[in-house]
């Protein structure tokens, strides 16, 4: 169980450092801004797919939905974006530790 735990939290952080290079990229698609503000607001906001207050379950859709919709957005992406932000991730990761 902590192992799958581990390797999910290790796939959400690298796909969080690729948007985050992605986005920084000078040919950046017009799209990617306004589809990672959205998705800022969407875990920021009250209004979610399943209330909150529904004990459990409330939590659950944010913690699906929100890495879901990061990881269909760096699909979405043009290839040669998505190489050179991984290659930064890469390089910045090898350089923290």
């Amino acid at each position: 169980m902590w192992k799958r735990f581990s390797a999910l939290w290790t796939l959400v952080r690298r796909d969080g450092r690729l948007l985050w290079f992605a986005l920084r990229h000078p040919d950046a698609p017009a799209w990617l801004k306004p589809a990672a503000l959205g998705l800022v607001f969407y875990a920021i906001s009250p209004i979610d797919l399943i209330p909150d207050f529904i004990a459990g379950l409330g939590i659950v859709d944010d913690v699906v939905l929100i890495p879901l919709a990061v990881h269909l957005i760096l699909k979405r992406l043009p290839p040669h974006i998505l190489r050179q932000a991984t290659m930064r991730a890469t390089a910045t990761t090898v350089r923290s530790r």
